[in-house]
């Protein structure tokens, strides 16, 4: 068994299991604050019931994905010291960064936020709340500010006596024309997610009263719900049209950048001018050749250039250019040897898959807001089993965008300096890869258990009756103990 492979299989568990987090906290905690804000401003108890009731189902997501996320840094030391080493000096910069500003900003409001309810004033807990929020959207932007770097290197200068890169621009770090779009194209699909879980919730919610499996006491919830559901539906659609603006931007800028990642998200092998988008394709298995396909002329040209006859260029032309450009021989440069081509078969169909299924998510969005329509609620098993998948496409395609984005760089880990191959940690084993791939695989089975139980119990529970909170006046009582919302 070769290091490198199980290495890489390894940081990709971890890191798409800990990304399946990521958009719901993003997304949901801004939503718990947008409910909590609307009860401020109306008096209206369902506004703070859906705020304790979501903010719960936050909370859970939130301590889960901490976990997963201090592991997912573990790798760069365990499995990747070479890339640690080479690009530590700017890598570090912006993750340091956020873990000193964002996610003390994060996690510091979101405890006053939790142990709040009856100390502070109502304006200023809902203040913690949302400040909490902007720690997410903080540390999403200096972590993607990383990631950008690896896909667009800016801000460095390599230094040959040490053999690493070196930070000297830090700003421009942060400006990546890469990063400029995909931060808006990452938080607008985390809106989406949060949506499309708010409302496939509420949804549930809806129908399991409706089919008479709750007690009828609680029909009176059925407008509450409805509120989340509506909600959840309006942010899911107006979050998907931010996600198809952003994304079509950087399609454009992934082209100037990574002129490989486009061609091997269509599977062109040869340049065209114009080129057709391919919806469906049935090839050879290597996927080197196509034998039939549904496509849209044009469509691909306008994705990638922003003019409907751009050219595009195909996979041999680029490979030729990368082979000039970075050579093959590991003798006279950096690099390792390589044909400097992803494995295109993957690239093509997560990018469909990414855009596929975030079509579905907003179009089942329209869809349940006219169903939901005045008072009312549909019934039946087809609903409920289409409550789950809602529930699951937003996430899915995330990760799929992901798996694209990470996989299309190939075989680059930052592009155009440094190889995968050559990122690998020199001194460790595949014995002792794998034995760490198998025990983070099991913890996270074991994880995944805790987080689908924990939601699951609360979202059956359903939202806690009304209870107006009361800003306790026994501030200076040392014995009076913390108090808790949940």
């Amino acid at each position: 068994m070769d290091p490198l492979d199980i290495a890489r299989w390894q940081f990709a568990i971890t890191t798409v299991y800990h990304f399946l987090f990521v958009p719901i906290t993003i997304g949901l905690s801004g939503v718990v604050a947008a409910y909590q804000t609307a009860w401020l401003r109306t008096k209206n108890p369902e506004w703070l019931r859906l705020t304790k009731f979501f903010g719960k189902l936050f909370l859970i997501n939130f301590a889960i994905g901490v976990v997963t996320g201090i592991v997912q840094e573990f790798q760069f030391g365990m499995n990747w010291s070479d890339y640690s080493r080479f690009v530590g000096d700017i890598f570090g910069a912006p993750l340091a960064v956020e873990g000193l500003v964002a996610f003390f900003l994060e996690s510091t409001f979101l405890g006053l936020w939790i142990f709040g309810w009856d100390r502070l004033n109502p304006k200023l807990h809902v203040a913690c709340i949302w400040l909490a929020h902007i720690g997410t959207l903080l540390s999403a932007y200096f972590i993607l500010a990383a990631n950008s770097w690896m896909q667009h290197p800016v801000g460095y200068e390599f230094n040959p006596e040490t053999g690493r890169a070196e930070l000297n621009d830090f700003a421009a770090v942060l400006t990546n024309k890469v990063q400029m779009v995909t931060f808006p194209h990452t938080i607008t699909a985390a809106y989406m997610t949060a949506g499309a879980f708010v409302m496939a919730v509420g949804f549930w919610q809806l129908i399991r009263k409706r089919g008479g499996d709750a007690p009828a006491t609680l029909e009176a919830d059925q407008p509450m719900y409805r509120k989340a559901v509506r909600t959840g539906a309006a942010l899911l659609m107006v979050a998907g049209l931010g996600v198809a603006i952003s994304g079509d931007l950087q399609g454009k800028v992934m082209t100037e950048v990574q002129p490989m990642k486009m061609a091997a998200a269509e599977a062109l092998y040869d340049t065209e001018q114009p080129a057709a988008f391919s919806w469906l394709t049935i090839g050879t298995p290597d996927g080197t050749e196509e034998k039939w396909s549904i496509t849209t002329p044009h469509l691909l040209s306008f994705l990638a250039t922003g003019t409907w006859d751009g050219e595009v260029e195909g996979i041999n032309q680029l490979r030729e250019q990368y082979i000039e450009e970075y050579g093959q021989d590991p003798g006279t440069t950096y690099y390792s040897p390589g044909d400097y081509t992803p494995y295109i078969p993957l690239t093509y169909w997560t990018f469909r898959w990414m855009i596929g299924l975030g079509v579905a998510a907003a179009a089942l969005g329209a869809v349940v807001l006219w169903v939901t329509r005045g008072v009312r609620a549909p019934t039946g098993r087809l609903w409920t089993a289409g409550a789950f998948a809602l529930m699951l496409m937003p996430l899915l395609a995330n990760s799929a965008g992901w798996i694209f984005t990470e996989t299309g760089r190939q075989p680059w880990t930052v592009f155009g300096l440094m190889t995968t191959e050559s990122a690998v940690s020199p001194g460790v084993s595949a014995g002792e890869v794998l034995t760490s791939l198998i025990v983070f695989t099991l913890l996270y089975g074991a994880l995944a258990v805790v987080e689908v139980k924990l939601m699951l119990t609360y979202i059956r529970k359903g939202a806690e009756p009304f209870q107006e909170p009361q800003v306790r006046d026994d501030h200076n009582d040392p014995d009076r103990p913390l108090a808790f919302a949940y």
